[in-house]
């Protein structure tokens, strides 16, 4: 399963909103790096909470229900903000 985090910016409200298929996350924060550790931190907890089933956790490895988080393709960028 993949998941998303978009950063985008929002002029009225002057801070970063997130767009992502991760269930119950939402971030906003008036900078990138500050979107970048909330997120970091909020993301992985969801997708264990909300993503894995028990049956998961019984049928499939743990190597592959640990969520990573990664970079763009550059590989420089936790998550890319789009303005």
């Amino acid at each position: 399963m993949t998941f998303h985090i978009t950063a985008i910016w929002d002029d009225e409200a002057g801070l970063f909103c997130s767009d992502s298929n991760i269930v119950g996350l939402h971030v906003e924060a008036e900078t990138i790096e500050e979107f970048r550790a909330i997120a970091a931190d909020l993301a992985p907890e969801l997708i264990l909470a909300n993503h894995i089933t028990g049956d998961d956790l019984l049928n499939k490895p743990l190597k592959d229900l640990i969520p990573v988080i990664w970079g763009d393709a550059s590989g420089d960028r936790l998550l890319q903000p789009s303005r």
